[in-house]
C-alpha cells in the first residue's frame, strides 16, 4: 500500500512539475570588449529527443528573457563568428538569472567569413558551375540583371536580354523551378528583383537529364537567399540615385524550434531615360525615312516572397511559400519622323507621341516536400507543386501631330501549373541512381485590340486587320532517369535520358482558327569528369535540347512597335533542336591563380531566324489606315496622301546553325587586398539556309570580354572597376558594331561590419548603345538604340545577426559528384 501511495505522489509531482513554467534571463556580451551582442540566439534542447523545445534572441542591450517549461536541458548560446557556449544537463525548476555570458571570437571562422564576403567563389560540378555571389560593389542597389551581367559566360544586352555564351535561348529558373517572380515578362522581371536577394547563380551549360530540355543555350538557375540560422537574422538595403531612382529591399529569417520563417521583400522606383534613331532608304524609289525616338520610363515594382519551412523530423521537411509581384510601369515615347521623297524632292515632318501604361501582377503558391531516408542525405525523395497566375495590361492612346489617332490595348493572362518529383537512390558507396517526373502546364490568353480615329467622324473604329485574341496552351510531360558513379576516385560519370511529350494548341478566336501540334522527343545527356590532381580536372559533356516557339512567335496577327514597323508571328514555326559538346579544364595553380576554360560545339537544326522584309502594305498618316498596294482602291487614293512603306519582321525556320566557341575565366589575387578576374568568350557562328528566294546563309566571328578589378584602398575603402566589351556581330541582313561599357564603385563597411555604404556609376562613359545596319532587297537602314543612360546610385545596407557571412547551403539539391573550385 505504501508503495502504491509513493508512486501516486511521484506521478502527481511529475505532472505538476511538467506543467510548470519558469523564466530564464541573462545577458550576452563580447568577452573581450564587453559590448552587448544584439540578436544572439539562446536555444533550450531536450537531450533525449534531440529537439529544440524553445528559444529566443537578445535585445539591443544583449539581454534575454525566455519562458521555458521546467525540466533538464542543454542550453546553447550562439552568435555569428563567435564560439558557441553550451550548458549541459542544466535543471530549470525555478526562474533564474544566468547572469552575464561572455562569448569569444572564433578567429578561424572569422577568417572564412572574410574570404567568402570579399569575393565571388566558383564551384565546379559535373553538369554546372556554381557562383556564390560575393561582395560585388558594382551591382549594390542594382537588380538581378546587373548581377547576371557580371557572371562568367553570361551577357546581358542593352535591352536586358540574357545570353549564355552569346546564345539568347536561355532557360531561367528561380530556386530550380519556373517562378512567378519572373512572370509574363522575364526581361522586365529581372530588372525588378534586387541584387541583394541572390545567394548564388548556377550556370548550367551541360544540363543533366534532371533538368527540363527547354533552352538550347543552357540554364541559369538563380538561388535566392534564405538563412537557416537559429533565431532572427536578416539585412535591409536602401538606395537612391540619378536619374531619379529609389528603392528598399530586405530579407529576414526567424528560426525557432522546428520552424523557419523567411521573407524577402523589395520596392523600387526608377526613371529610365532612353533613346533610339533609325534612317531607312527604300529601294528602288530612293525615298528615305528618318525616325528619332526618346523614351521616358517610370518603373515601380513591389515583390515579396513569404514562406515557412517545417522540419517535421531530422530527415523530412515541408516548405510552403507565396510569391507576389506587382509592377506599374509608364513609358512616354516621342517619335519625330522626317520623310524625304526622292521623286518630288519634298520633306515632311511628323511627330508621334505614345504614352503607354502597363500593370503587371503575379501570384504564385509553392509547396515542397523533402524526405531523406536514414542518415544518408543522398537517399532522398522530393516533391514540388507550384501554381502561378499572372496578368499584364498595356494601354496607350497615341497622338500624331497633337491629335489622338490610335487606341491600343493588350490584355494578357497566364496560368501555369508546375509538378516535379525526384527520387535519388545511392548504390554502394560511390554510385547513384535517380529518376523523376516533371509536368508543365501553361495557358496564355492574349487579347490585342487597336482602334484608329476616323478623321471624318472623329470616332475610333476597331481595326479588324490587327485586333485579335489568341489562346495558347503548352502542356509538357517529362520523365527522366540517370545513373552516376566514380571509378577509383578519379573518374566520374553521369549518364541520363529524358523523354518529353509536348502538346501545343493555338486557338485564334478572332478567325476561329484552331491548330494543334503534338510531338514526343528523347534527350540523352552525358557528363564525364577526370581528376588530374587535387586542384586540376577535365570535364566532358554532351546534351540534346529543344527550343519551342513562344506564343508571340506563332501569332499570325501583326503587332506594331511603331507606325511603320510590324512584327508578325509564323504559325508554321517548328521547334528547334540542338546537340552540344563541351570540353572543360580547371586548374588552380596556387592560392593566387586559377583558370577555368572550355571548348564547345553546338549544332542546331530548324533554327529560328528573324527576317526583315519590305511589305506591300503602306501606312497613311492622314487617315491612320493601312492599305495594300495591290488593292484596286490604292490607285484611287488622293495623291497628296502621305504614304510610308511598312517593314515587317517575322521568325522562320532556317536549315541549320553551327557554333564553335572557346572561353576562359582567369582569377588572379596578387594580395589579400587586390583581386582581378577576367572572362573571355569567342565563338564562330555559321548559318545555312534559304527562305523564299533569299539566301540567309551567314558566317560571323564574335566575342565578348569582361574584366573585374577590385582593390582595397587605405581606410578599408573598397574600389571596384568592371570593363565589358561585346564584339561586332553579323548575319545575312544585319551588322552590329561592338559595344563597350564601364562600371565603377566604391564601398566602406561601418559599425564593425554590420553595415556598408556604397556608391556606383553604371556605364561611366554612356557608351552602351547598340548600333546596327540592315540591308535587304527592298530597303537599307541604320539604327541606334540605348535602353538606359548612365546612372549613379548610392546604397546603404544594414545586417543584423549576419555580419558579412554568406551561409553555405546545407540541404541542397545539387548532384553528388563535385569538384571544388
Amino acid at each position: 500500500m505504501k508503495l502504491k501511495l509513493t508512486l501516486l505522489l511521484l506521478l502527481i509531482t511529475a505532472i505538476s512539475f511538467a506543467q510548470k513554467e519558469v523564466i530564464i534571463t541573462g545577458k550576452v556580451i563580447d568577452a573581450e570588449e564587453n559590448f552587448p551582442l544584439e540578436y544572439a540566439t539562446i536555444s533550450f534542447i531536450n537531450k533525449t529527443a534531440n529537439t529544440v523545445v524553445t528559444g529566443g534572441i537578445t535585445d539591443l542591450d544583449g539581454k534575454f528573457e525566455i519562458v521555458v517549461p521546467s525540466g533538464i536541458y542543454d542550453v546553447k548560446i550562439e552568435y555569428l563568428s563567435y564560439k558557441t557556449k553550451t550548458y549541459s544537463d542544466k535543471l530549470f525548476d525555478k526562474s533564474i538569472d544566468l547572469g552575464t555570458v561572455g562569448l569569444s571570437l572564433n578567429l578561424e571562422a572569422l577568417d572564412t567569413v572574410e574570404i567568402i564576403a570579399e569575393r565571388t567563389t566558383a564551384e565546379i560540378k559535373l553538369d554546372k558551375k556554381v557562383y556564390t555571389i560575393g561582395k560585388d560593389l558594382t551591382v549594390r542597389g542594382g537588380t538581378v540583371s546587373d548581377v547576371l551581367d557580371n557572371v562568367p559566360s553570361v551577357s546581358v544586352d542593352v535591352e536586358g536580354n540574357v545570353a549564355l555564351r552569346g546564345n539568347d535561348n536561355v532557360r531561367i529558373l528561380i530556386n530550380g523551378k519556373p517562378s512567378g517572380l519572373v512572370g509574363l515578362n522575364s526581361t522586365e522581371a529581372l530588372r525588378q528583383l534586387p541584387a541583394e536577394a541572390i545567394e548564388r547563380v548556377e550556370v548550367i551549360t551541360s544540363p543533366s537529364a534532371r533538368y527540363d530540355a527547354e533552352g538550347t543555350a543552357g540554364i541559369l538557375n538563380i538561388i535566392l537567399r534564405r538563412s537557416k540560422l537559429q533565431g532572427l537574422n536578416g539585412a535591409i538595403t536602401v538606395n537612391g540615385g540619378y536619374p531619379t531612382q529609389a528603392g528598399i529591399s530586405g530579407n529576414i529569417n526567424y528560426r525557432t524550434g522546428d520552424f523557419n520563417f523567411f521573407n524577402t521583400t523589395s520596392y523600387n522606383y526608377r526613371e529610365i531615360p532612353g533613346n533610339a534613331y533609325s534612317n531607312s532608304e527604300f529601294i528602288p524609289s530612293g525615298d528615305r525615312l528618318e525616325e528619332t525616338r526618346t523614351f521616358d520610363r517610370e518603373r515601380k515594382g513591389l515583390s515579396t516572397n513569404l514562406g515557412v519551412e517545417w522540419y517535421i523530423n531530422d530527415t523530412a521537411s515541408l516548405t510552403t511559400s507565396i510569391q507576389y509581384r506587382d509592377s506599374n510601369n509608364e513609358q512616354e515615347s516621342t517619335n519625330r519622323i522626317v520623310e524625304f521623297e526622292n521623286s518630288s524632292n519634298t520633306t515632311t515632318f511628323r511627330n508621334r507621341f505614345d504614352p503607354e501604361f502597363e500593370d503587371d501582377k503575379t501570384i504564385q503558391y509553392s509547396v515542397n516536400f523533402d524526405k531523406q531516408f536514414g542518415d544518408d542525405s543522398e537517399h532522398r525523395f522530393t516533391a514540388n507543386f507550384q501554381y502561378e497566375s499572372s496578368t499584364e495590361t498595356e494601354a496607350s492612346l497615341i497622338q500624331q501631330d497633337g491629335i489622338d489617332v490610335e487606341d491600343v490595348t493588350t490584355d494578357e493572362s497566364q496560368d501555369r501549373v508546375f509538378l516535379q518529383s525526384d527520387y535519388v537512390l545511392p548504390v554502394g558507396e560511390v554510385s547513384q541512381f535517380e529518376f523523376g517526373y516533371q509536368g508543365r502546364f501553361l495557358t496564355l490568353d492574349t487579347d490585342y485590340e487597336i482602334s484608329f480615329r476616323d478623321n471624318n467622324t472623329g470616332l475610333f473604329e476597331r481595326s479588324t486587320g490587327l485586333s485579335n485574341n489568341l489562346v495558347y496552351r503548352e502542356y509538357v510531360n517529362g520523365f527522366y532517369t540517370q545513373f552516376g558513379s566514380k571509378i577509383k576516385t578519379k573518374f566520374s560519370y553521369l549518364l541520363g535520358l529524358r523523354m518529353e511529350g509536348t502538346r501545343i494548341t493555338i486557338d485564334q478566336e478572332t478567325t476561329n482558327q484552331f491548330d494543334r501540334k503534338s510531338y514526343v522527343n528523347f534527350f540523352p545527356t552525358v557528363n564525364l569528369a577526370y581528376e588530374l590532381g587535387e586542384d586540376e580536372n577535365v570535364t566532358l559533356g554532351y546534351n540534346r535540347r529543344i527550343r519551342r516557339p513562344r506564343s508571340r512567335f506563332i501569332n499570325p496577327f501583326p503587332s506594331r512597335s511603331s507606325a511603320t514597323n510590324l512584327f508578325q508571328g509564323n504559325p508554321d514555326l517548328d521547334p528547334s533542336f540542338s546537340n552540344t559538346f563541351d570540353l572543360g579544364y580547371y586548374k588552380r595553380f596556387s592560392n593566387k591563380v586559377s583558370l577555368n576554360t572550355s571548348v564547345y560545339y553546338q549544332r542546331t537544326t530548324d533554327t529560328f531566324n528573324f527576317i526583315n522584309i519590305g511589305t506591300d502594305d503602306y501606312f497613311i498618316f492622314e487617315t491612320n489606315l493601312i492599305v495594300n498596294i495591290n488593292d484596286p482602291n490604292f490607285a484611287q487614293l488622293d495623291q497628296d496622301y502621305d504614304l510610308i512603306q511598312i517593314i515587317q519582321r517575322s521568325p522562320v525556320n532556317l536549315a541549320s546553325n553551327d557554333r564553335y566557341g572557346f572561353e576562359f575565366t582567369l582569377t588572379y589575387r596578387p594580395t589579400k587586398k587586390w583581386n582581378i578576374n577576367g572572362n573571355f568568350n569567342i565563338f564562330q557562328s555559321v548559318t545555312e539556309g534559304t527562305f523564299g528566294d533569299t539566301d540567309f546563309g551567314a558566317e560571323n566571328l564574335s566575342w565578348f570580354v569582361r574584366l573585374n578589378n577590385k582593390y582595397t584602398l587605405p581606410g578599408n575603402i573598397d574600389w571596384q572597376t568592371r570593363l565589358n566589351y561585346r564584339g561586332p556581330r553579323e548575319d545575312a541582313q544585319n551588322k552590329s558594331e561592338g559595344i563597350f561599357s564601364a562600371n565603377l564603385a566604391f564601398s566602406k563597411d561601418l559599425f564593425k561590419d554590420r553595415a556598408s555604404i556604397a556608391i556606383n556609376v553604371s556605364d561611366v562613359f554612356n557608351s552602351r548603345k547598340r548600333k546596327s545596319e540592315t540591308e535587304t532587297s527592298s530597303f537599307n537602314s541604320y539604327s541606334e538604340f540605348q535602353w538606359r543612360e548612365r546612372t549613379f546610385n548610392l546604397s546603404f545596407t544594414y545586417r543584423f545577426n549576419q555580419q558579412k557571412k554568406r551561409e553555405r547551403s546545407g540541404r541542397g539539391n545539387g548532384d553528388n559528384f563535385d569538384f571544388e573550385g
